[in-house]
């Protein structure tokens, strides 16, 4: 016994030695701030961060593999520990936060009877679902067994609902859906997308040329959510008080309402919710991503340049905006009248996209005289938007337009009234063109004095392409529409003032390239208006003349009709790979929200030139021309809907017309509907998806 005792005394010395020795020679250091690190993290190993556990994380975090603020359950405060921990900036990382994109749920009817498994993922594999939707919500809920957080549930109308207080973006929902439905994304990832073909979009939002979540925002002003209404429109339009006052709604065109009663008053509830906000001094928190060093110069400080302006700030990066003109705002601010946008109304919208931070402003300088490219790029920006405006006019092609007394360009006309100097104007005022500026001309004659106004236009007024609903303010103003005719002429005195305008009666021939007949002058119909003042309102160009300046390096862009500065229309960059260009500037100008939304698209690539990233649209992109209304998702386009009860559209309420006020002052005629009726009007949007909608119970 006592043999056997000495026995493994004396192995265990032996083996002790063995080990000691082995210890010295296989030591493996680890780092002891791994584990210091492991402690600020979550411990929930949930691979969100794309690593085997926490463990794993910690190591790459100390090894520099990984940012500090790679766990997303952890959040800012665990990336501000274990900052402490390495001894470095934690910064201020943007949030992953999961979303559901079909709201399609149980209204999405079934085009089979499915008997299997109940998972999604399973269902899928038979045909890709029982739903008849095609990119639609299956409803088993992978999704909601698959989060650890229980931040997911199906909701009670059959789609997934996020609780995003719990969500820490683990990404585990969007892994789990086998047709894409969840999908985990940063605020950037918002800014950055555009809409695509297998998206869930229903008409309205297929149409808006800045792409709005249409339903969405609805959807929180039926809750009364109105500060989430407006961020929710902020996420693609950073101007909601000024479209809301001016914008021609081509979205409502596309409302499936349509078919069967009136067309939900979609802009009248964005300016409800807008005005709202603001009226309340609601606090709303709009996200910036964390500053990327990137510096980039806009010049122009119209819709088109803020729009970039707020985008590529949100994305982290510095920007200056170089505006020739006393006042920010373009043509919006120059070219829209006061009883349409009102000033103080406009620059709310400009003071809370400066109010991020991060935007500087320099004004009274242009362009090709005050800076050029040369000096931007000395100057140390990354990157140039150009985003000029239009703010010549087109010729009318009538002789001696530009030397008769009394014949003034339109954006002339509209620039001296943003100036606070009037152009001067007789009782007699003629204005040729049928789009939005002409008609801002007529109104603006009304109230500058002039006793009869004619508008002349060579088609009929079914064929304008003026908003109606600015020709119907025309007709209650007393305006004279003059229609089929080609102004030939001017009729002067001995002085060279105007007299008036001969022009010729048009007939209808053919279609041309719009679709519109064409119109042809009937010889010997020559007919005479005597006129004090003629505006010409037919059109405007860009005055590029900064490209003439051999050597300079803006010589190297190339400039298209109408001085329109060519660009990718995806990209919006120019032959010169550092500059881009958006809004009236890149031809040809349009309207408000479309300028708002090539501002959206520039600062998306902008920003992907400037990370070194894939420009390049995606080929599943949507496109849409909202003016010809073509292009829409196959199948989202309906020729009738059932379940609906016509209940009618709420009124435009305005200032009355033929009163003092509105036919002699520049108070603000349309004005902003009660929330009685912006609940009730809400009410009517049947909450569209690609195929489904709420029908009338």
């Amino acid at each position: 016994m006592l043999e056997a005792l000495l026995l493994m005394l004396g192995l265990g010395a032996v083996s002790g030695t063995i080990l000691g020795i082995a210890s010295k020679a296989f030591y493996v250091w680890e780092d002891p701030r791994i584990a210091l690190v492991a402690d600020c993290l979550a411990g929930a190993n949930c691979g969100g961060c794309g690593y085997t556990g926490c463990g794993a994380c910690a190591a790459a975090m100390v090894t520099g593999e990984a940012p500090v603020s790679a766990c997303i359950v952890a959040g800012a405060d665990g990336a501000a520990k274990v900052a402490a921990v390495l001894g470095l900036e934690a910064g201020a990382a943007e949030p992953l936060i999961s979303q559901n994109t079909c709201t399609g749920g149980f209204r999405a009817p079934d085009k089979f009877t499915y008997m299997g498994v109940n998972d999604c993922r399973a269902a899928f594999m038979l045909y890709a679902g029982a739903k008849d939707c095609a990119v639609g919500c299956l409803g088993f809920g992978s999704c909601v067994k698959a989060c650890l957080f229980g931040a997911l549930e199906i909701g009670p109308e059959g789609f997934p609902v996020v609780e995003v207080e719990k969500c820490v973006g683990c990404g585990a929902c969007e892994k789990a859906c086998p047709k894409g439905i969840m999908q985990v994304r940063k605020p950037s990832d918002a800014i950055l997308h555009v809409n695509l073909v297998d998206d869930r979009l229903a008409p309205c939002r297929q149409t808006c040329p800045a792409e709005i979540n249409i339903p969405k925002y609805i959807q929180h002003i039926k809750n009364k959510e109105y500060d989430k209404a407006y961020l929710t429109i902020m996420e693609r339009n950073p101007l909601p008080l000024s479209t809301g006052r001016v914008c021609p709604h081509p979205c409502e065109d596309a409302c499936r309402r349509a078919l069967a009663d009136d067309p939900v008053s979609i802009n009248q509830l964005k300016r409800f919710c807008s005005d709202w906000v603001f009226d309340n001094a609601a606090q709303v928190k709009i996200p910036v991503a964390p500053d990327t060093g990137y510096k980039v110069a806009i010049v122009g400080g119209g819709p088109s340049g803020f729009s970039a302006a707020f985008y590529l700030r949100r994305l982290g990066h510095k920007v200056k905006i170089f505006e020739w003109l006393p006042k920010l705002g373009g043509m919006i601010y120059y070219g829209i009248p006061e009883y349409r946008l009102p000033k103080e109304i406009l620059y709310k919208d400009l003071n809370r996209i400066l109010g991020l931070g991060g935007i500087e402003v320099k004004t009274g300088v242009k362009f090709g005289v005050d800076f050029d490219l040369e000096s931007l790029v000395g100057g140390g920006f990354d990157a140039v938007l150009m985003t000029i405006g239009a703010m010549n006019h087109a010729s009318a092609r009538i002789p001696e337009e530009d030397t008769v007394k009394g014949v003034v360009p339109a954006t002339e006309f509209l620039r001296k009234q943003g100036l606070g100097d009037p152009y001067p104007i007789g009782k007699r005022v003629g204005v040729i063109g049928g789009g939005n500026v002409a008609m801002d001309c007529l109104r603006s004659s009304i109230r500058l004095g002039a006793e009869k106004v004619y508008c002349l236009y060579r088609r009929e007024i079914k064929d304008m392409p003026a908003n109606y609903v600015e020709i119907e303010a025309c007709h209650h103003e007393g305006i004279e529409f003059v229609t089929l005719c080609t102004p030939t002429k001017f009729m002067t005195d001995d002085e060279g003032n105007l007299t008036g305008i001969e022009y010729l009666k048009n007939e209808l021939g053919e279609p041309d390239a719009s679709g519109r007949q064409r119109p042809v002058a009937i010889e010997g119909s020559e007919t005479v208006i005597e006129l004090d003042n003629f505006i010409l309102a037919i059109g405007q160009t860009t005055d590029a003349t900064f490209a003439d300046k051999e050597g300079a390096a803006a010589s190297r862009l190339e400039i298209g009709r109408g001085g329109a500065i060519m660009n990718d229309l995806d990209t919006t960059q120019t032959a010169i790979p550092y500059v881009f260009t958006s809004g009236d500037c890149a031809g040809p100008p349009g309207l408000l929200v479309t300028a708002i939304g090539t501002g959206r698209r520039a600062a998306r690539g902008i920003h992907k030139y400037l990370m070194g990233e894939d420009m390049a649209m995606p080929e599943n992109r949507l496109r849409v021309d909202a003016v010809r209304m073509k292009g829409h998702i196959p199948g989202t386009i309906f020729k009738s809907i059932e379940g609906i009860q016509k209940k009618g559209r709420i009124s435009q309420p305005e200032l009355e017309p033929g009163s003092y006020e509105r036919q002699h002052t520049y108070a603000e005629v349309d004005l902003t509907v009660t929330e009685e009726d912006a609940l009730k009007e809400a009410n009517r949007c049947m909450h569209c998806c690609l195929t489904c909608y709420d029908k009338d119970v």
